[in-house]
């Protein structure tokens, strides 16, 4: 983070791998004789005598280690009274810029994080000869020890700060981690040594080179030397320049950023000052140039926050400056771990999941042990919650603990990845990690049983105990349930691309029966007495209740088993709970309902989430004063507090405004605003393989580029008709797997609903193309009139 001072400016430090505690796990070894009692307890609707069983037998502790700052380095300058101040982050080459006027001398400073060497650089300018002077510190919340040194290399002499950082203890899990921090200074001037700093004078340019790392190896192995991974990454950066760094650094991060542009028609107040632009988006939000920062803003912190080989983003993604965040800044995986990454296949981004599914690697391995030991189940699970020693226990207490299906949620992303790469060489290496989710659920699963609170529920195969995360139905007094909504859809996922993988695959099919009949047993989705798409297998939603979770509508995003053309009831209780959970709600909700709006069809309605979202907020401490505050000056996502996840949310959902692929065809402008009368976007990935460009004018589609990556055919589905070579009308399912809808049960509707009215729905037009790899496909509207 860097904060742009002039008297003294500071660039916060965290290095991914620097966490409390140690390898460790939270698993109860006391839960296994109690779940038969708290099964019971649930199915009889004794569902408060089971909270209090979970909370003594199962909610054990540690509840997991937290993400820590590692320190900062201060530059000490004096420059109090300056002028033409002017401090930028540049998306397209990820570099943050200062600059200013101090005494009629103008100061430069380019900071960048280089993606390419591992290195952060701070390059410092004065227009005047001799005129930079200033101090470097490093200082941290944590117990740290700093030294000043001077290294000798054929280059001459180069000053050095050396940190060492220690890790802390929670909940009695000792620290086991270690960081090294240094700070190379190249610069013209005279350089003084303190005893934990440096001075720097008469000096026209300097560069600082920061480098960290810490004795982490995985989540089981800490045994690293963190000191000669920094002396390593020093080492390949010996002789080369600041403009070989900075060249490297644009040319390998652009690689990913440069694949996806979005123009709308309209930057009004593009030249604001970026917290004044948002203010002013406030009362008039004609600026939708703000939105497509917004979508790129996203692209940019994905690719910062996760790159191959190292830690997924985390809840506040890599930026954290307190030593108790929020919610620890770990992983909470019963909606925000997985929102992080919904930019990334949308946003052609693939390579940012790598951390995400070695995360899911680690907890098939962590899980399957808690699966063990506190279900007596085969495969592997995890809750709500884990951290980088990836536990797979419950945390924090019952109402959000018992979340059975955490990790069976992040499995859903492997299929996901498979679905828009076609990638079998993935598909075959993580298949082991889908088959263990599925084998824990068809474990874990109960039959609903005939003497059981809820009748027609008998016979129905469901999660319990589980929750429907941080929400609980109306007059239970507790969360805790059997075959939540989202339950049932996130296990549907599971046993159905573990059935399709394994075909794929050609692996053993023995299997393949009891996942198809575990899939028929599956509750269906239920449609209650207030038109709602029913939160649990009892209708006791309350239409007054805007919770901020809106967990059954997983069937709609991510997932997609709610269709308006295969289920058009279903779509339309969708929409019914949308409408009773309000358009207002914490920061990342926000970043989930544009993209449930989006899914919706409903361009205007998601554009009005967005305009929600683009609310300031100038700081925690003024959040009564700004009740409707969910974005920070510099564009961070506000729940509040800060969590990134609303950043990534909105980013995929304006994506999904502009192309959709999960219900049978690749839907070209799906949901785009009135307002956005024209524009273009270029790169967004569809399922299949494909990568679509559009071009758009009086809101209606003038033409697109369709680049096929895998070949197969690709069905196209537009609200006006279109032309091109070899397309034909379709007819009958598209016969691509990759875009084929969900074959769910059909739902059932509560004996009290009265005057249900279906969502109308726009016409729509749909064509076939046969592809072939590597070709790119023109489109464009017809000119005939129908």
């Amino acid at each position: 983070m860097v904060y742009g001072g002039t008297d003294v400016e500071e660039i916060q430090l965290n290095e991914e791998t620097f966490w409390s505690g140690q390898p460790y796990d939270n698993n109860s070894h006391e839960s296994l004789e109690k779940l038969p009692d708290v099964r019971r307890l649930i199915f009889e609707g004794k569902e408060m005598e089971a909270t209090k069983l979970l909370d003594r037998y199962f909610m054990k502790g540690p509840h997991g280690m937290k993400f820590l700052p590692m320190g900062s380095v201060k530059l000490s300058l004096g420059h109090k009274d300056v002028s033409s101040y002017e401090r930028a982050l540049n998306l397209a080459d990820a570099t943050a810029t200062t600059s200013y006027i101090y005494n009629n001398v103008r100061y430069e400073r380019t900071v960048f994080a280089s993606l390419a060497d591992n290195v952060i650089v701070c390059q410092m300018k004065a227009g005047k000869k001799g005129a930079l002077a200033f101090g470097t510190d490093f200082t941290s919340q944590l117990s740290a020890e700093v030294t000043s040194d001077v290294v000798t290399s054929d280059k001459g002499q180069i000053s050095m700060l050396s940190a060492t950082i220690d890790g802390v203890e929670q909940e009695g899990i000792k620290a086991g981690l270690k960081a090294d921090c240094r700070i190379l200074l190249k610069t013209d001037g005279k350089v003084a040594w303190r005893s934990n700093g440096l001075d720097v004078t008469g000096a026209t340019t300097a560069t600082l080179y920061i480098v960290a790392a810490t004795n982490f190896v995985n989540y089981h192995d800490i045994s690293g030397d963190a000191a000669e991974k920094t002396r390593q990454t020093l080492g390949a950066l010996q002789g080369m320049p600041y403009k070989k760094l900075l060249s490297r650094h644009i040319r390998k991060y652009q690689e990913q950023y440069g694949r996806v542009s979005l123009v709308l028609d309209s930057e009004a107040n593009s030249n604001l000052p970026t917290d004044e632009r948002l203010k002013a988006f406030e009362k008039d939000p004609s600026d939708f140039g703000l939105v497509s920062l917004m979508m790129q803003y996203g692209r940019y912190l994905l690719i910062s926050s996760s790159q191959p080989g190292g830690q997924p983003a985390n809840l506040q993604g890599v930026w954290n400056d307190k030593v108790d965040a929020p919610w620890d800044s770990k992983y909470t995986i019963n909606i925000n771990a997985e929102m992080n990454y919904w930019p990334a296949l949308i946003g052609n981004l693939a390579e940012t999941q790598m951390p995400f599914f070695s995360m899911v690697k680690d907890l098939s391995e962590t899980g399957a042990k808690t699966a063990q030991t506190m279900y007596g189940c085969k495969g592997w699970m995890a809750h709500h919650n884990t951290d980088i020693w990836r536990i797979a226990g419950p945390v924090d207490g019952t109402p959000w603990g018992i979340f059975p299906t955490g990790g069976a949620w992040l499995a859903t992303h492997i299929w996901q990845h498979y679905l828009f790469t076609g990638d079998k060489a993935f598909l075959a290496q993580y298949y082991p990690v889908l088959k263990g989710a599925a084998d824990f659920l068809l474990d874990y699963m109960q039959e609903y049983p005939a003497t059981g609170e809820v009748k027609q529920a008998a016979g129905w195969l469901v999660t319990v105990p589980t929750v429907s995360p941080e929400h609980g139905p109306e007059g239970k007094g507790t969360n805790v349930t059997a075959g939540s909504t989202m339950d049932n859809q996130i296990v549907f996922d599971i046993l159905f691309a573990t059935a399709k993988a394994a075909k794929i695959l050609g692996e053993d099919d023995s299997s393949f029966f009891n996942l198809q009949s575990s899939i028929d047993k599956l509750p269906p989705m239920q449609v209650g007495r207030y038109g709602q798409l029913q939160e649990w297998i009892i209708d006791a939603d309350n239409p007054k209740d805007e919770h901020r979770h809106i967990s059954q509508l997983y069937g709609l995003y991510p997932s997609n088993q709610i269709s308006p053309y295969s289920h058009p009831d279903l779509f339309t209780a969708a929409a019914n709970t949308l409408n009773q959970r309000g358009d207002m709600a914490t920061g990342w909700s926000l970043g989930w309902k544009t993209n449930f709006w989006a899914r919706m069809l409903d361009g205007n309605h998601a554009f009005r989430i967005i305009k929600n979202m683009l609310h300031l907020l100038p700081n925690d401490s003024k959040a009564r004063e700004f009740p409707l505050g969910r974005t920070y000056p510099n564009l961070f996502d506000a729940h509040p507090p800060f969590q990134i996840d609303g950043n990534f949310g909105v980013s995929a959902g304006i994506c999904e405004m502009l192309v959709q692929s999960h219900d049978g065809a690749v839907h070209l402008l799906p949901a785009l605003p009135d307002e956005w009368k024209s524009g273009e976007v270029k790169g967004l990935r569809a399922r299949g393989g494909f990568i679509v460009n559009e071009q758009w004018s009086d809101g209606k589609l003038l033409k697109a580029e369709v680049t096929s990556t895998i070949g197969g055919t690709l069905r196209l589905r537009s609200y006006v008709p279109l032309e091109g070579k070899r397309l034909k009308e379709a007819v009958g399912d598209c016969p691509n797997d990759l875009f084929a809808p969900a074959q769910i049960r059909e739902p059932l509707h509560s004996p009290e609903l009265k005057d249900f009215q279906l969502l109308p729905l726009r016409k729509v037009y749909e064509y076939d193309l046969d592809t072939t790899a590597g070709k790119t496909y023109r489109i464009k509207a017809s000119s005939h009139i129908q």
